[in-house]
């Protein structure tokens, strides 16, 4: 938790001057996906923690499931 805090401070509130509380939100919420998704972490062997999925825009339905011949889960994945 040490190292969390001071990379917060070094890399964002002493980098930083927020004139509102709404720009401090917005670039607080910027800096916490960085950090969570892209940064790589050393103790993860430089692998970031949670890296977003991707997910195709079309993935087929698995068989037998309940809306397969109404086509409705696909339009739920989109």
């Amino acid at each position: 938790m040490e190292s969390f805090n001071g990379k917060l401070r070094d890399e964002l509130l002493n980098a930083e001057v927020f004139n509102t509380l709404a720009e401090a939100k917005i670039l607080i919420e910027r800096w916490r996906r960085h950090y969570n998704t892209v940064r790589p972490h050393s103790s993860l062997h430089y692998r970031p923690p949670a890296p977003e999925v991707l997910l195709p825009s079309c993935l087929p339905s698995p068989a037998g499931h309940p809306l397969n011949s109404s086509g409705q889960a696909a339009a739920m994945l989109n």
